[in-house]
């Protein structure tokens, strides 16, 4: 599809970011990775779209994305010149139990995968401070039929924990649908019945903090748009409430979604409004902040700040008490995996494997989901630093439990492995784990 006349509006932002035709093609194409659908266009596909060329519906998603991130801002339809979008996985519903409602049977639903896949991670996702949510109780609908009670509170708390266990020892993959199905089916009706004022609010705390795993469980998927859906009704559901500790976490775990994604700018302003969010936490809350803002100022170059919060962080733990309940997973050996990937950032590759190898020995076993992928991650960072024998030999305690472990996540980082050792099958080491992995991975995740 093409129009009579150039795109003015594209052309205006394509000037804007001072790209090349090349460059902009590039950017295009690493969103479409990120989403699992790799594309390859070159700068005559973009001088097409400058000359007024339409490019699909699913493409202009992807443009606009690029876009906005190198723009800082977000980036319509209309100001790019393209059409407006048809609706689909990225519209939005109304009223926080329909919204629940609706997300969730679009989880639920496997013959909508595809949507789900095309729901994109977007730098220019407007989230909402706590002031825009607090108190907000009109974000519940009142039902009239019957009336809720703490029991159900803790029905819904409950399954939550449950959930999050099978998340740690299973992977997303594996507790997700379950947690879909359960907010479709059990916790949306809930949140449409009356019940007195404190009944209700514990309610939407409980909802928000099942809404957040949800997110997290999607993460792991590699679903970054599904997941941010979810985070934003976790915010809209703590704020209803009034539940500061879930806003923050929510907030806190919108970072580490992007910072994973190398979206470092997007991952320190969250991480700042996360720990702006909590002024009086207690120590571990506050090590569970100042790691995640350590490794994303780290990511940004902002060393300085980062050795700041790093120590702030460590200086934290050490005065935590028991584990708490709320931040049970994170502990030493979380905290020296921020240690790893701060160090990483900053060119210590050595510093970054001893951390690491660190974070791995004192990993509670209920952990295996973040076992499995933070092996992946250390084998990787060995065989950088030239200790091929010592990453395969890591590799290979990754693979021990990966059978059990349905993770999108760790998928990526085995078939990265295999991509990483297939220049050094001419070692004994190497070759004998290949040839494991080949006997115990999906096939669809072995390089051709």
């Amino acid at each position: 599809m093409s129009t009579s006349e150039p795109n003015t509006g594209l052309e205006q932002l394509y000037r804007e970011t001072g790209w090349s035709l090349r460059q902009c093609a590039q950017a295009v194409n690493r969103v479409g990775t990120e989403q699992g659908t790799p594309k390859q266009y070159r700068a005559p596909s973009v001088h097409q779209w400058l000359n007024g060329s339409v490019p699909r519906e699913e493409v202009r998603s992807l443009i606009l994305e690029a876009f906005a991130r190198k723009l800082g801002r977000p980036v319509t339809h209309l100001e790019a010149g393209f059409p407006a979008p048809n609706g689909g996985a990225e519209a939005e519903p109304h009223g926080t139990a329909d919204g629940i409602i609706d997300l969730g049977r679009l989880d639920m639903d496997p013959s909508r995968r595809s949507m789900l896949s095309a729901a994109l991670f977007s730098v220019a996702l407007t989230v909402p401070n706590w002031p825009d949510v607090v108190g907000r109780m009109e974000a519940a609908q009142r039902g009239t039929r019957t009336r809720i009670g703490m029991s159900d509170v803790a029905t819904v708390s409950a399954m939550t924990e449950h959930l999050s266990s099978l998340d740690d020892q299973f992977g997303g993959r594996t507790a997700r649908p379950l947690a879909a199905a359960f907010l479709v089916n059990t916790v949306a009706p809930f949140l449409r019945t009356d019940g007195p004022d404190g009944v209700r609010k514990a309610m939407m705390s409980a909802a928000s903090d099942l809404c957040y795993l949800t997110g997290y469980m999607a993460v792991d998927e590699g679903l970054h748009g599904l997941a941010q859906r979810y985070y934003l009704k976790a915010l809209e559901l703590a704020g209803a409430s009034e539940d500061h500790l879930t806003f923050c976490t929510t907030l806190r775990g919108m970072s580490v979604q992007a910072v994973d994604l190398n979206q470092g700018p997007i991952a320190m302003r969250l991480a700042d409004a996360a720990a702006a969010s909590s002024p009086q936490a207690g120590p571990r809350m506050r090590a569970f902040l100042a790691g995640q803002q350590a490794h994303a100022a780290a990511q940004i170059g902002d060393h300085r700040s980062a050795r700041m919060y790093l120590a702030e962080a460590e200086v934290a733990m050490d005065r935590a008490e028991s584990r708490g309940k709320a931040f049970g997973s994170y502990d030493p050996a979380s905290l020296n995996y921020h240690t790893s990937q701060v160090r990483f950032e900053m060119g210590d590759l050595t510093g970054a494997v001893a951390a690491m190898q660190e974070s791995d020995k004192l990993r509670y076993s209920i952990y295996r989901r973040t076992r499995v992928k933070e092996r992946a991650i250390l084998a990787e960072r060995q065989l950088t630093i030239g200790h091929l024998e010592a990453a395969c030999s890591t590799w290979g305690k990754a693979l021990d439990d990966y059978p059990q472990v349905n993770s999108g996540r760790i998928d990526k980082r085995i078939t990265d492995m295999f991509n990483l050792i297939g220049p050094h099958l001419k070692n004994h080491d190497a070759q004998a784990l290949y040839e494991r992995a080949r006997t115990i991975v999906r096939p669809e995740l072995i390089p051709a």
